[in-house]
């Protein structure tokens, strides 16, 4: 086995070990938000994904119903306080 004729002095060895460092790669800025994220991923502070809105609410938004408005529900009675209280008024 190979054995060092002399010991490697510090200077050399964190030299040597310069270049061992860890890179972040993947990460783009939103261009919504302007937040850094990975690339080919949704926003997660914005949620949005390619100009488009893709995330609201915590919930994923899907194509449908980006398409088609949303049915309003019919208007429910007012409860019996709710008028006493308009009719006090």
């Amino acid at each position: 086995m190979a054995v060092p004729q002399r010991r490697i002095s510090k200077t050399r060895k964190r030299m040597r070990r310069t270049h061992f460092k860890l890179s972040v790669e993947g990460l783009v800025t939103c261009p919504n938000c302007g937040e850094m994220i990975k690339s080919h991923h949704v926003c997660p502070k914005c949620g949005y994904y390619a100009g488009k809105a893709q995330y609201l609410d915590g919930k994923f938004v899907k194509e449908e119903a980006k398409k088609a408005p949303a049915k309003k529900a019919p208007a429910k009675k007012a409860s019996k306080k709710a008028e006493e209280v308009k009719e006090a008024k």
